[in-house]
């Protein structure tokens, strides 16, 4: 479903992204000239495996759920793209087609920028060019560091690192104890443990032990911590 601007909220996430806002005014005013928006409900199909890439993409609204489908048919959550987070400008390089399946998670906006116009920006902003190489950086930095955690941490100190990183980009304050914080991405325990490596049993026995802890609260409609500095202290592993 298009829409023809982007709220107020929604503008507010894509300038305050990180990579976004380090961009020179004039580069991000031809961006934006460019872009069109799109709105998707819950699990709608934003770019299928294997289609053509048309479009440069930007996260506005909810979240982008990035999966694969494994060999016995099971789709798998590889990782949430949030508001202020860009992405699809690895097979408009490389000229190959779309890798993994990307639908919406919960009610999402997207702003999107059509390949050629991508190519025309990149053709009159030479800026852009290192700034993608920023970009890819900083996910290769990432990418090697889950690595590095899932075959060095275990999964207490992974699962709080995860928590950790949604509490920054989706929490809100609990309504009724303002010292909380509520995630408000939804999340099913499946697609947590999917993001973490493991067995959704195994997530489930840390949870547990985590709201025994006094550290979360877990509810039907998602996961509230409790205390931020405890969380964040079981993502240190001592040698």
């Amino acid at each position: 479903m298009d829409e023809p601007i982007l709220t107020i909220e929604e503008r507010e996430a894509i300038n305050s992204g990180r990579w976004f806002a380090s961009l020179s005014p004039s580069l991000r005013h031809d961006i934006l000239r460019c872009a069109f928006v799109r709105r998707y409900r819950d699990g709608d199909l934003i770019a299928a495996r294997g289609e053509p890439p048309e479009t440069w993409i930007a996260c506005a609204k909810g979240a982008v759920r990035v999966s694969s489908t494994s060999v016995s048919g099971k789709q798998i959550t590889l990782t949430y793209v949030e508001p202020g987070i860009w992405f699809g400008d690895v097979s408009i390089f490389d000229g190959d087609r779309r890798t993994h399946d990307a639908y919406a998670h919960g009610e999402t906006t997207i702003l999107c920028v059509a390949k050629a116009d991508f190519k025309k920006i990149l053709a009159i902003h030479t800026e852009l060019y290192e700034a993608m190489l920023r970009l890819h950086a900083r996910r290769i930095r990432q990418l090697f560091g889950l690595v590095e955690d899932l075959n060095t941490l275990p999964l207490k100190a992974r699962l709080a690192k995860q928590l950790v990183h949604l509490v920054r980009s989706y929490g809100v304050p609990n309504l009724e104890n303002g010292a909380e914080m509520r995630i408000s991405l939804q999340l099913a325990q499946e697609e947590l443990a999917q993001l973490l490596g493991a067995s959704r049993q195994r997530v489930n026995q840390e949870l547990k032990a985590m709201e025994r802890d006094g550290v979360l609260r877990i509810e039907p409609g998602g996961l509230v911590i409790r205390d931020r500095e405890a969380l964040s202290r079981i993502t240190i592993v001592e040698e």
